[in-house]
């Protein structure tokens, strides 16, 4: 690459680098509130919360990414253009091509990372999310006690404790378990915490006592200073994960098994999903092209070019809102698949045509109109 080229490379990659950052660190931020639940709500541990908002991370880069060039590429483009740098570089006999060139391969760069993440990266992701959320609905240990709260966790079982601390330990404990023979323990104690022993999960009781009716209606009363009980008979769950079409892999979306009822049912919407994977990474070559002819696309202006910046930014959210539209409509109409790559593609190529059409000077508003008219040979201004 020679040396102007690099030199217009690094000018753009800083830039979209902090962009990314900057929209990564609000993202975050947004993903972290939504997940709150899994730990106020599930009791699980803020390792887990970490974990879950790290593996949602890739999703969101892919969101991102193409917001992340369009404006870093404005920022860089608007300071070069406004201190005559690219001035200055076409003086030289620098081509319009090797201007835009750095700019165009930074967006093939973003296209390639997209793409990777999409087809590998976020489906192992978001099975690892999905699995984690499974366990922690399924987790009886870490939801067996609700404070103040009466619950049955599990069938046959009801569970009380009146306060638990920070710490896990639960104050003033009620257990009543029913048993498929008909019979029924009573557990009570001063306090009691779950824990782990070879792996399976007790709840260790102390200071407390145990009654059991037995079937022919005798009373069995036990005290007792310490009291393990098992909790992996109330694990049991006849649930399974299914994991949904962001959880998939692209061979899963584009050829769903049909055999399975919820494939069978989804059938539109995971091929709509597996054809977004394909076609949203075009969004970085896309705005990266809009960006570029927001202020290449026409004359040099001393006075800026916020209306040009202005108009562009809102064709490039419409032409992303299209993008989701059509996305949705391809799940019950998969001919709009084609229009998932048509949508950035055509932004694409009219970005393109006014980064290399001919300029010619005109004034006041009408000096950058995608498709005004240009004047005749021969007629004065």
């Amino acid at each position: 690459m020679p040396l102007i080229e690099r030199y217009l490379f690094r000018q753009m990659l800083t830039p979209t680098l902090l962009a990314a950052a900057a929209l990564g660190a609000v993202g975050l931020l947004s993903q972290s509130l939504g997940q709150l639940d899994i730990i106020i709500e599930q009791r699980q541990t803020a390792w887990v919360f970490l974990k879950v908002i790290v593996l949602a991370m890739p999703q969101l880069l892919n969101l991102i990414l193409p917001i992340a060039i369009f404006v870093a590429a404005l920022t860089a483009l608007n300071r070069l253009q406004a201190e005559h740098e690219l001035v200055v570089c076409y003086a030289a006999g620098v081509s319009r091509w090797r201007v835009i060139a750095p700019g165009m391969k930074l967006a093939v760069m973003a296209t390639l990372l997209a793409l990777v993440i999409n087809l590998w990266v976020q489906p192992a992701s978001y099975r690892a999310m999905r699995e984690i959320f499974f366990a922690a609905k399924t987790d009886l240990a870490a939801t067996l006690v609700r404070e103040g709260e009466f619950t049955e966790p599990a069938q046959g079982l009801t569970v009380y404790g009146q306060t638990v601390d920070s710490d896990g330990l639960i104050h003033n404990l009620f257990i009543h378990h029913r048993n498929a023979k008909g019979g029924a323990t009573t557990y009570t104690a001063r306090q009691g915490r779950i824990t782990y022993r070879e792996g399976a999960p007790v709840l260790v009781m102390h200071n407390g006592s145990n009654q059991e009716f037995s079937r022919n209606g005798v009373l069995n009363y036990l005290s007792f200073e310490e009291y393990a009980l098992d909790l992996a008979p109330f694990l049991k769950s006849s649930q399974t994960i299914t994991y949904k079409a962001s959880d998939r892999y692209l061979h899963e979306l584009l050829f769903p098994d049909l055999t399975r009822a919820y494939e069978r049912k989804d059938q539109g919407k995971l091929r709509a999903e597996g054809h977004a994977r394909l076609s949203s990474p075009l969004y970085n070559i896309a705005f990266m092209a809009m960006a570029l002819a927001a202020v290449l696309g026409s004359s040099f202006s001393r006075l800026g070019y916020g209306r040009r910046i202005a108009v562009v930014s809102a064709a490039a959210a419409m032409v992303r809102i299209i993008g989701f539209a059509v996305q949705s409509g391809s799940e019950d109409s998969p001919w709009l698949n084609v229009a998932q790559y048509l949508t950035p593609i055509l932004a694409t190529a009219w970005a393109l045509s006014q980064l290399f059409r001919t300029v010619e000077r005109r004034s006041g508003w009408r000096e950058w109109l995608p498709f005004a008219p240009t004047r005749p040979k021969g007629v004065a201004t």
